[in-house]
């Protein structure tokens, strides 16, 4: 590491964050040159980084010859590994998990007290200007009392445990490695379950069935790599008890949609809330437009107006670590391919 380090940030920030950042370390020498999609950034400037905080401008492999940490502007990371750049081993590439993690789990929960309390078919009878015949026609399925199962358990996941723990609902999770119950990834103070003690049983992967034999919602908040595509498909929905809801906030792909399809079409779940699919936008013609137990929102679980600080405070926390030689947050594995 030299006593340098130069720093290109190609995220488009105010005065303020990027004061923030240079103040830092008197070390950092910064470099603002926000970009669009499909704009490159001149060679001459990607010579000497060493440190890239970026959304969408990655340089050739040949023009980074010192590049050795890149700062990831989202969470999720699939396909991100291709880039050229990222194939070194002296480059370190982490993510933005966490920073995301408060607006989704908040979405999730909508998503949840939405089916729960049928918001869906209210809102077509709104359409309609139809009024529910009996009030004892509605019958709520409350989260208080209820089992939620948390398919991965990571910064969302487990922010969501925090928030229906509150509410009073029975947690189940599913996560990779059991052996590691405590978080390592970011976090902040008083958000997520760092020591994992919001759930009451938690299950490796191989046994999304026996966890989803119990649950009344699912929530899906893994993310998309080789191991995970298809996670979700027809045999654990099968396994859901009828009157079940499943709600997917985490990417196209981990719930095999087709499956889903048939499984809502035959009256398999009572309902879903779907915010991500493996073609977006959702083309006009696909059948979950029409279903009347589906309520979609179009991939915006993560959105936020404060999302920018939010990563600007992970980008901080990871400079620390980096300059103190300490393990950096968020460090993308590509062996897991997250």
């Amino acid at each position: 590491m030299t006593d340098v380090i130069h720093t290109l940030i190609t995220i488009p920030l105010p005065e303020e964050d990027l004061a923030r950042i240079q103040a830092v370390s008197p070390r950092l020498l910064v470099t603002h040159h926000p970009t669009r999609p499909g704009e490159a950034v001149p060679g001459p400037i990607w010579a000497p980084t060493e440190v890239l905080f970026t959304n969408r401008a990655f340089p050739e492999a040949s023009e980074c010859p010192n590049l050795r940490w890149v700062q990831y502007y989202l969470a999720g990371v699939d396909g991100l590994m291709d880039q050229p750049a990222l194939q070194s081993e002296d480059v370190r590439v982490t993510t933005m998990s966490g920073a995301n993690a408060s607006q989704t789990a908040e979405h999730a929960l909508a998503l949840l007290l939405a089916l729960g309390h049928n918001l869906p078919g209210f809102l077509a009878m709104q359409g309609r200007a139809e009024w529910l015949p009996s009030r004892g026609d509605h019958h709520p399925v409350e989260l208080r009392g209820s089992t939620v199962g948390i398919v991965g358990y990571g910064s969302i996941g487990r922010q969501l445990a925090r928030l229906l723990t509150q509410v009073g609902a029975v947690v189940l999770a599913s996560k990779r490695d059991l052996m590691h119950l405590e978080d390592s990834g970011y976090q902040p103070e008083g958000q997520g379950d760092p020591q994992g003690e919001y759930f009451t049983r938690l299950y490796p992967p191989q046994a999304l069935r026996s966890m989803f034999k119990v649950c009344d919602f699912v929530v899906v908040t893994a993310p998309l790599t080789p191991e995970t595509r298809g996670l979700v498909g027809r045999k654990e929905l099968a396994a859901l008890k009828p009157g079940a809801f499943l709600v997917d906030v985490s990417r196209g792909g981990v719930v095999d949609s087709d499956a889903l399809l048939a499984a809502l079409q035959g009256d398999q779940l009572a309902g879903a809330a779907l915010d991500v699919f493996p073609e977006e936008p959702l083309p006009a013609d696909s059948p979950f437009w029409s279903l009347p137990n589906v309520l979609l929102t179009p991939h915006v679980a993560g959105v936020s107006d404060h999302y920018a600080r939010r990563a600007v405070d992970l980008f901080i926390a990871n400079l620390h670590h980096y300059l103190e030689d300490r393990p950096l947050f968020n460090l993308v594995d590509p062996a897991r391919g997250y």
